[in-house]
């Protein structure tokens, strides 16, 4: 097995500096610390290769870590090569780390609402963000050792740490090292767009989610480019916390682009306004000027006036820009192995996730075209393509049922066709079963009885095409409607079915007893 015969050391000057440029992660403190030993150990030396691989996994993030670990538990010869911090931007940069900041904005929204729930605090609410962002960081430790390099060792994966470029129809090279492979899955996920042809904006400190969660001072004033889910989240976080935050948005409304249901957007961009975010719509960002750069090594926030519409200009000390994602496919030898792609968009794949040019090679995860960019998706397409790539099973990418969840607080869930205007735009007429919180007892309870679930199934059936939840928990109650897609379980087996009492699922439930009553027959 790979041994590190170093390790990253907290405070040590020269290690923070190095982690700094090259890993783009600061502070290194005990924290950040346990995570780079697991997820980019210091000079890492890399596996004694086999002659050939059966598969190898391209990218450490949740793609590469589940085929390259799946792989090698069914007993075949597997190799990962991570270039950059193993578990991808879930670990590092994405889910994990937003869903434990967002716990600590929730816990200020908490105290700040404990007087309705007949407790009072004495005082201002004060945040202490340095406090805030060491949690954070020791979430993101302690779930690291899953996707860490001793752990993918130990299920008999070859693990090589550096940049992998395909040389052939069946050949990468890593560090200098040709490997060959019978099948190779490529996982190099994606990256934040950065939008073009904005003056100024090439120039100027903003962030984006990869450097987000550096950050170690509460930004007095963000500006958000996009309206997206991360965009959402850490827009409600920031402002919860203490930050002005203003988020621009290109469209008329939220989820306008996905043709996202227009109750669902209403209701989140007013819990978010509640909370303190200004919504700026219809607008585009036309100028960035920056006035002072700041320092990122002295913690100096820099000051920047960002210029909407050409005409309101908006001062801020932290531009994050979550316009979207770009598929990570260039200067990696996808020509020499005779790989389609297309730039910015991915991979080109069949329904069995398999090149259309190269039968050897795979792809799974942000860096295939027209795939849902979400985690989740990327194991479970990692989980198929290991399937149909060892197993010569057919497995199909048309058959996933993929939920979504923004984190916001309500949460927004959807999965399948999400609205009205969607099946529209597909040519399916659908009947809309809509069950809302206002009278469910257990959200009643909770102080939160906003929003609803609607089920939406093709026109005169029960047959559920797709679903859009808002609530407290939507992340957990879209799982029912998914699993019912999948298996083909119409909305009237939901109704029949008996939800705890009380919780907020019976909104399920309700759309299921909405379709039984509506076919119950009628007595003059």
């Amino acid at each position: 097995m790979a041994t590190s015969p170093q390790q990253w050391t907290a405070d040590d000057p020269q290690d923070a500096a190095q982690a700094r440029s090259k890993l783009n992660v600061w502070p290194l403190d005990e924290h950040n610390a346990v995570l780079l030993n697991q997820v980019h150990p210091k000079e890492f030396q890399d596996a004694t290769p086999h002659e050939e691989y059966d598969l190898i996994a391209i990218g450490s993030g949740a793609g590469g870590l589940v085929s390259s670990k799946q792989s090698a538990r069914r007993g075949a010869k597997s190799a990962m090569i991570s270039e950059h911090l193993a578990g991808g931007d879930c670990l590092n940069v994405g889910c994990v780390p937003s869903k434990a900041l967002l716990r600590s904005a929730k816990a200020v929204a908490a105290v700040r609402d404990a007087a309705q729930f007949g407790v009072v605090i004495g005082g201002d609410i004060s945040v202490d963000f340095a406090a805030v962002m060491k949690r954070v960081r020791y979430c993101r430790a302690k779930i690291a050792p899953a996707d860490g390099h001793v752990g993918t060792e130990a299920a008999g994966t070859h693990v090589y740490q550096g940049r992998g470029v395909l040389t052939g129809a069946n050949t990468v090279e890593v560090n200098g090292k040709t490997l060959k492979f019978k099948k190779c899955v490529i996982a190099t996920g994606g990256r934040p767009t950065i939008p073009q042809n904005v003056p100024g904006l090439e120039e100027a400190p903003y962030i984006t989610n990869e450097q987000l969660f550096n950050l170690e001072q509460l930004p007095p004033r963000m500006v958000v480019l996009g309206a997206g889910v991360i965009a959402l989240e850490m827009a409600q976080c920031f402002a919860l916390l203490g930050s002005n935050v203003t988020v621009i948005n290109r469209s008329s409304r939220l989820f306008e682009s996905k043709q996202g249901d227009a109750e669902a957007a209403a209701i989140i961009q007013k819990a978010l306004e509640s909370h303190g975010v200004t919504f700026l719509s219809n607008a585009k960002i036309t100028k960035v000027t920056t006035i002072d750069a700041g320092c990122s090594e002295s913690n100096k926030l820099p000051v920047m006036q960002v210029t909407v519409n050409d005409k309101q200009d908006l001062g801020c000390d932290c531009l994050l820009v979550a316009a979207g994602r770009s598929a990570n496919v260039e200067n990696m030898g996808l020509e020499n192995a005779y790989v389609e792609y297309d730039l910015g968009k991915g991979i080109v794949v069949n329904d069995f996730g398999q090149s259309n040019t190269n039968p050897s090679i795979w792809g799974v995860g942000d860096c295939v075209a027209d795939v849902p960019r979400l985690t989740h998706m990327s194991g479970e397409m990692a989980k198929m393509v290991v399937q149909n790539a060892l197993a010569g099973d057919d497995w199909k990418l048309s058959s996933l049922v993929v939920p979504a969840v923004a984190y916001t607080e309500p949460e927004y869930a959807t999965v399948g066709v999400v609205s009205q205007d969607a099946a529209a735009k597909q040519g399916l007429e659908v009947d809309v079963y809509r069950a809302g919180l206002e009278h469910n007892d257990r959200a009643i309870c909770e102080g939160n009885n906003v929003g609803f679930c609607k089920i939406l199934c093709k026109k005169g059936t029960d047959e559920i095409v797709g679903a859009t939840i808002v609530a407290e928990r939507a992340g957990e109650m879209i799982n029912e409607v998914s699993l019912a897609i999948k298996n083909n379980i119409g909305l009237y087996a939901i109704g029949r079915n008996i939800h705890s009492y009380p919780t907020t699922g019976e909104a399920v439930m309700g759309c299921g007893v909405q379709y039984i009553n509506s076919k119950l027959p009628r007595f003059d």
